[in-house]
């Protein structure tokens, strides 16, 4: 108390040079008011940083999930539409040819050797499918019926090696047959160097002759051709999309069918060209690639 009443007797005469006891509790607690705010700050923006940000965490990973539903949903009606858009353009292609026996079938295999061009089918012998019968699209050609089973069928792709079908020059109507070299393009075959009948952008029909397919009926068109030995190298670019199949027709007739081209074949509306029926196939009777 005695050390109080002199330092308050000597603030009072130095009153005019500020108040000593304020100046000394001032510089006594300021350090400790500093490290106070310095541990708050830093509590604070461990807070802002890490805990207050767990609630954003978890608003930002709902939106991925639904981002990703969001995605998935729109994946899933791009394919109902193109699906809605292959069956829309197979039921006019069936509506043009109510007079034809055919067949639709799905895809719903393929073969695993990767030598092997040919697909399953949803259809076989209970919906009147056998072997040999011709397999197309509104496109074009697709190949012919290997095996024919209860409830399904093994399709021989046209670009399979093994493959051929007797194919015709549209403008020219030369029939040469078109086989496969395991490859997307198909072969035009036995066309001589000299022949300047054959140019690229030609377009090839079936010939009829196999007595498989019917007259007309798109093959494909020549993307390319070089000399050969003795007859020309010419590539085929096949009309149907061989390699994006999802559905296709079993044609069970010989019939002559209107097909989506550019310009019709001059013979394409003559029935007496065509054989009645492909029922009846005789599988000697086809024509060698």
């Amino acid at each position: 108390m005695l050390l109080q009443v002199l330092l308050l007797a000597v603030q009072i005469k130095r009153d005019s040079q500020g108040r000593l006891i304020r100046v000394w509790t001032v510089g006594a607690v300021s350090p400790f008011e500093r490290a106070g705010a310095h541990g708050i700050s830093h509590i604070r923006d461990t807070w802002n940083h890490y805990f207050a940000l767990q609630n954003t965490s978890r608003e930002n990973e709902a939106l991925k999930r639904e981002n990703g539903a969001l995605k998935l949903q729109i994946t899933q009606l791009e394919s109902k539409a193109g699906e809605a858009d292959r069956l829309a353009a197979l039921l006019k292609f069936r509506q043009t040819n109510l007079d034809v026996p055919m067949v639709s079938a799905r895809v719903i295999g393929g073969s695993a050797d990767s030598a092997s061009q040919t697909i399953y089918l949803d259809r076989g012998e209970r919906d009147g499918i056998r072997r040999n019968m011709g397999v197309i699209t509104p496109d074009g050609v697709v190949g012919k019926v290997i095996e024919s089973y209860r409830d399904t069928a093994q399709v021989l792709l046209l670009t399979d090696k093994d493959s051929g079908v007797g194919a015709m020059l549209v403008d020219s109507r030369v029939q040469k047959p078109v086989g496969g070299t395991g490859e997307p393009l198909l072969i035009l075959k036995y066309i001589s160097n000299d022949d300047t009948s054959v140019n690229p952008g030609d377009r090839i029909v079936t010939s009829g002759m196999d007595r498989i397919f019917p007259r007309d009926l798109p093959v494909g068109t020549i993307a390319d051709m070089k000399a050969g030995n003795t007859f020309k190298q010419i590539r085929v670019r096949p009309a149907a999309n061989l390699e994006r199949l999802e559905e296709v027709f079993v044609l069970l007739t010989m019939r002559p069918l209107e097909m989506k081209q550019e310009s019709p074949a001059p013979n394409s509306a003559n029935p007496a060209a065509a054989a009645p029926s492909a029922a009846s196939t005789n599988p000697a009777s086809q024509e060698k690639p």
